[in-house]
């Protein structure tokens, strides 16, 4: 879900820089170094994932992954949410590096949310986890979803019907989201639970 450049208004481009600088800041001070490997997996999964994109209307949706990097990798999500934006935004153009800062805040912030609120669910067992794991996969999509709606809504009214239409067409991916995530929670837990943050 990658805004293009030249949509958004200054205010909203500095407000989404400096938000991504302090997010980045707070993660590098946070993380485990040991837990690099684990990052750059991640950023690679969440790279390609969001690389097959499905013309949907006035937009396009592709899987992205943010819950899973959240239960994965907490605070270092940001990190490797950054690094697969950045990566896209000079290889395949998606984005731009102008919004590089207000993608990453779009796609990090939902991630550390359910992190928050869903990551001691998925230690639970049976049903709780798996409820848990399918909430943070679906809610990292929709709140992602509004948050690129309201940085389009900010960035000029005559926006808001695409940012309408641009929540309508996530909803099926916040299921299969929510789907996947539980699957690969579930995976984890199974074969290597010190994986979930």
């Amino acid at each position: 879900m990658h805004i293009s450049e030249g949509v958004l208004s200054a205010p909203v481009l500095l407000a989404g820089g400096c938000l991504t600088l302090a997010g980045l800041t707070i993660a590098l001070k946070k993380m485990d170094y040991d837990s690099l490997p684990l990052v750059a997996v991640m950023a690679a999964a969440f790279f390609v994932a969001s690389l097959i994109h499905v013309p949907l209307g006035p937009s396009n949706v592709h899987l992205i992954l943010n819950g899973a990097l959240g239960l994965v990798l907490g605070w270092g999500a940001v990190l490797a949410i950054f690094i697969a934006l950045l990566l896209q935004a000079v290889l395949f153009q998606f984005g731009g590096l102008v919004v590089l800062g207000v993608n990453t805040v779009i796609m990090a912030v939902p991630a550390l949310m359910v992190w928050m609120l869903c990551g001691r669910g998925i230690h639970s067992t049976g049903r709780v986890a798996v409820i848990c794991a399918f909430l943070a996969g679906a809610l990292s999509i929709g709140l992602t979803a509004l948050l690129a709606a309201g940085a389009l809504w900010l960035s000029g009214s005559d926006l808001l019907a695409t940012a309408g239409l641009l929540v309508a067409a996530h909803v099926p991916i916040m299921l299969l989201e929510g789907g996947m995530t539980a699957a690969l929670v579930g995976f984890l837990k199974k074969i290597k639970p010190e994986m979930l943050a």
